[in-house]
Formats: C-alpha cells, structure tokens, sequence
C-alpha cells in the first residue's frame, strides 16, 4: 500500500433476518433488488473516476449486510465494473463478509475465479444456544461445514469474527467458543464484546428487562483471557479486538486505522477523500433513485451528487484527533514522527497535557518513537478517545 492509495468499500445492504443486536444498514426480504442494486454499484462507481483520479485502489471489501447472497454473477459484474473505472491494483486484497449458513463451496470456488482473496465469516458463536440468542439463522455445524467448503474452494486468507461477553456468558463459555476456532485453524480473529446500540431490539429488550445488559467485568475478563491465549497460540495482536497470523493483518482495515482514504459505494456508505467526510443515503430502493439522478446530472454536465449526505470537510484539528484515536487502537501505536510529519505539528504541543495524564494513569505508554495503549489502556480506550475530539463548533 502507498501513501496516495484509496480503499474502496461496497455495502451490501441484503439480510436473510435482521439480528437483534445489529445497527448496521440492512434490510431483511429485500433480495429482489439483489440484481438492480448490482447495476447501480456499477453507476455509482463511475461517478466517482474524476474524483479518485487514477489513485491506486490496494482493498476492496464488500460489507453488509450479508454479501454473501449475491449470486456469483452479479458479484462478477460489479468487480468487472470496478476495474472498469479504477487502478486496481493486482496484488489488491478483495475481501467479502460471509454468513455461514449461506455459503458452498461452489459458491465460494466462483468467488475465488472471479478474483476474491480473503474471506470473513460472521460465525458470532458455536454454541447453537448463543446463536439462537443471537438472532443467527446458521448453527455451529453450518459455520464448520462453511469454513472447510472456503478451504477445499482455495482460500487461503480467512478471518472469523466471534462475540464474547453475552448477557450471563460464562467465561469458560467463552473459552470453548475460542478453542474451537483455534482447532479451525483461522489467519485472522475479529473478536468483539457484545454491545447493547440505541435503537435495536437487544436494546429495546434490555430497557425492558427481557434481558441482561452484558457485565462489562466479566467482558473485560474475557478479553483478557483472550489476549493470553492468542499470544500462546501464535497471533499478532495488532488492533484492539483484532489479531492475525504474521502476514495475514486485514489490509482494508489498516486504511480507516491509518486515517487514509477511501470510497464507500452502497446505500448507507460512508467516505472520505480527498479531504471530505460524506455518505449516502440510507434506504436501497432511494439509493438506486438518487444514483441514476446523480448519473443525469453529470451527464449534462453538471455536478450534483443527489445521492451524497452529510458532507463535511475535516478540518486539521478533526484531521489530527482521527490519526491519534485511530493509530491509538493499533497495538503498534501512533508513530509521532509521523504525526509532525503528516500535520506539521508535535503531538505534544497539541494533546501533551491529556496525555501525560494518561501516562499517569498508565492507561498510555510512550517509547522512543510511539505512543501506545497499555494493556490496561485497552480496556478504557474510550475514556482516552473522548477527551481527543476537538471541542465541537458553537
């Protein structure tokens, strides 16, 4: 990856079911559009080609949602549109996010003829109980079955995201979960305490006391049990709930840790290039309105982007405060002279009275070149990251 490279993320809003604990964009029974939403990618894509301007594209990753509903051919006709329109750069990571109980390997082989090289699986649990709880529509059989059908169709690079700390998961529940994963044999874990979001139903059942909100001791005991036995078992910890065999760092995420570009394509996608924050607009069906609207304008040659919402040009003191609370949820840490170099400033003549209060509180480590969490700074990151965003415009 170089410094002038972009990302490229496509959303993928389509669920089979909506699980109760999600606040992702995504839409349950819309599978329908599956086919049209795939045409208006290609035309949201060549909107952008002036914008990019020949930037090298180093990851392309297909979020959802759950992108693994779109058949092999749609997904063909997006990618050939993609490198239709960008610099795609050969050794580029296109990576998918995959629901096991929507998988073959069948499937999986086109996905690879067609150009995908890594694969994350949504598996969330193996315990069939905690997948019911979870609103998941596989079982933990499926999410076995589906990890040997990517490895018998040639993946090579496959990520498997688990949840830990459920409401009254017990530690050694936790455990269990993370051996099996461990006996899969996975490159890379994303690994993330349940969290109750505003406006879901997990949360509408916790107001209500249908259910326990999670015990964040006990999450915090389960993360670190984690980072012991992942270390044991031979993974880079290189980002707060993410760890990886050496070489196999998810690519397109180092772009939103490193604060660079990239551009978000898809109802409800996010973006920032060349300076500027913005998303789209959230419903498909609107989505797909508003692009052939923004196509029309620059047809006749003007520039609206009808589909595009809450823009926003980020300022150097935002600019500053995203590369630190970001480079901060690396292991590594923030690289302070590349911080001057980046922004022209110290980052103690910005932030040194925050951080040194946190030095103190060992909360946050310095060496000769960084600037880092400590292990216990990694459970209260977020104290940290607050007090780093710029006071907001009156």
């Amino acid at each position: 990856m170089t410094s002038d490279s972009i990302g490229l993320y496509l959303h993928i809003p389509f669920c089979t079911a909506k699980c109760g604990y999600c606040d992702f964009n995504s839409y349950a029974g819309h599978e329908h559009m599956i086919p049209s939403y795939a045409d208006t990618l290609t035309k949201d894509a060549a909107l952008w080609r002036e914008a990019v301007g020949g930037r090298s594209v180093d990851t392309v990753f297909f979020g959802g949602g759950t992108p693994s509903l779109n058949p092999v051919v749609e997904m063909e006709k997006i990618l050939t549109g993609l490198r239709s329109t960008f610099s795609i750069a050969p050794d580029a990571e296109i990576a998918l996010e995959a629901n096991p109980g929507s998988i073959s390997e069948e499937y999986l082989r086109g996905l690879r003829d067609i150009g995908f090289n890594r694969l994350s699986m949504g598996v969330q649990s193996f315990d069939d109980e905690e997948l019911v709880t979870l609103d998941r529509i596989h079982t933990a059989a499926d999410a076995r079955d589906a990890y040997a059908a990517a490895r018998a169709a040639g993946f090579d690079n496959v990520n498997l995201d688990l949840i830990y700390g459920l409401s009254e998961q017990p530690l050694e529940a936790w455990q269990r979960n993370l051996e099996t994963a461990l006996a899969l044999g996975p490159e890379h874990l994303s690994l993330y305490a349940l969290t109750v979001e505003d406006g879901t139903p997990l949360a509408r059942d916790v107001e209500r006391g249908r259910v326990k909100a999670p015990d964040p001791d006990v999450q915090a005991d389960h993360y670190e049990w984690t980072q012991d036995r992942l270390a044991r078992a031979g993974y880079e910890h290189y980002e707060i709930s993410n760890w990886a065999r050496p070489g196999y760092r998810c690519k397109h995420n180092l772009v939103y840790w490193q604060n660079r570009e990239y551009l978000g394509l898809g109802a409800g996608a996010h973006s920032f290039l060349n300076g500027v924050r913005f998303s789209t607009v959230l419903l498909p069906n609107r989505y797909a309105e508003l692009v052939d609207e923004s196509v029309a304008a620059q047809r006749n040659g003007g520039g609206a982007m009808s589909h595009v919402i809450g823009a926003e040009t980020v300022t150097p003191e935002l600019s500053m405060a995203d590369t630190l609370i970001l480079g901060l949820r690396l292991i590594d840490g923030v690289d302070v002279r590349e911080f001057a170099r980046r922004h022209g400033r110290d980052v103690d003549d910005v932030y040194g009275a925050v951080l040194g209060e946190f030095v103190g509180y060992a909360l946050l480590e310095r060496t000769p070149t960084h600037l880092r969490l400590t292990r216990r700074g990694r459970l209260l990151s977020n104290e940290l990251f607050q007090r780093l965003l710029p006071e907001p415009v009156a």
